[in-house]
């Protein structure tokens, strides 16, 4: 390969078809990422000058489409954000069809040359799934600072003026989709044990009625506690004055793979509140607080509330995480991974 050679990278995604979902937040932050490396790269996004040949078919999301686009004669990557079993708890579907489509994911990612991992918790069940450990590598989400980052106090007044938020009392705030996984009726609880407490929401129902836990949600979105505000989906541009306006993120979801909105919630320097999950002490390190239940996380909540002293140490630990996973720290291994990826590509194509 000429090492002088600009790669040209054809993006495949539907992520931002659907509002309202992390794997879309990351999909907009890589590709804005790549572009800036134009000393390397040319950056093309789905069917931009679909004659063009790409060096590279880089696919985020699975879709009929991308899928086609991973040739036998073609460098190929596939980005996985989560792993088949991870479906349950965030789609409803007849149990039949959820299998077909399990086998489909994993028939997808098998088909691409290389495998991109957010969260490295992933790569011994792909392995498991057949996928060779020498073509999975571990490159982390980010978030860029100057879309989200600490707010002056007048500006957090304007928008909590702006969502309705009250000024006078210490605001909770969860986000992402509404559904059964997300651990929303826990949140919901937390917020009835304090109805002295602003528990708020955002997110709503990105997959509609097929949301698994659609009905009881829908109940709980329409009459909520007098203390709880659903805010709905919320335009990414704006969510950086959501999390400023929090004094602390709640997320008590049963499940994750590498979400986003922790990544961009710790930018606002406030404390995190997290189920005692495996994956994320590896992501996470030891700077967030966490609970196994409502018991424990409703005994989290009232001590960040009024310890002062406690409050500070995780407010300083979200810092922490910001600073870890900075957009220079991420843009040094895109810069290293698909020129590396390419010549081995070239390498065993003349074999």
């Amino acid at each position: 390969m000429n090492e002088s050679k600009k790669l040209t990278i054809r993006m495949l995604s539907a992520a931002t078809s659907v509002d309202g979902q992390g794997v879309g937040s990351a999909y907009l932050e890589q590709v804005a990422l790549v572009r800036e490396q134009a000393d390397l790269y040319d950056v093309l996004i789905n069917k931009e000058e679909r004659r063009r040949k790409a060096d590279i078919y880089h696919v985020h999301t699975v879709n009929p489409y991308a899928v086609r686009q991973m040739k036998k004669n073609r460098c190929s990557v596939i980005y996985v954000h989560f792993l088949p079993d991870t479906l349950d708890g965030s789609l409803k579907m007849p149990r039949l069809f959820m299998g077909v489509f399990k086998k489909y994911v994993v028939h997808y990612y098998r088909k691409a040359k290389e495998v991109v991992v957010v969260n490295p918790v992933f790569i011994e069940p792909l392995v498991k799934l057949g996928i060779k450990r020498e073509n999975i590598t571990y490159i982390p989400n980010f978030v860029d600072h100057d879309a989200f980052h600490v707010l002056p106090k007048e500006e957090i007044d304007a928008a909590k003026d702006k969502f309705g938020i009250p000024k006078d009392k210490f605001v909770i705030t969860g986000c992402g989709q509404v559904q059964t996984r997300k651990g929303v009726l826990d949140f919901i609880e937390c917020a009835k044990r304090n109805p002295d407490l602003c528990f708020i929401w955002a997110g709503g129902f990105s997959f509609g009625r097929i949301t698994d836990g659609y009905a009881e949600l829908k109940q709980v979105m329409d009459n909520p506690p007098a203390n709880v505000k659903f805010l709905g989906i919320v335009p990414r541009d704006q969510m950086n004055l959501v999390f400023n306006c929090a004094d602390m993120l709640f997320m008590p979801s049963f499940a994750e793979l590498f979400p986003m909105s922790i990544l961009e919630a710790v930018n606002s320097h406030k404390p995190v509140l997290l189920r005692d999950l495996d994956i994320y002490p590896i992501i996470l390190f030891d700077d967030y607080a966490k609970a196994a239940d409502i018991d424990g996380f409703d005994a989290e909540i009232k001590r960040l509330a009024n310890d002062p002293k406690y409050y500070a140490e995780y407010a300083k630990k979200a810092e922490h995480i910001s600073t870890f996973y900075s957009k220079e720290y991420v843009a040094k291994q895109w810069r290293e991974y698909y020129p590396r990826i390419y010549k081995k590509f070239l390498e065993s194509q003349e074999k």
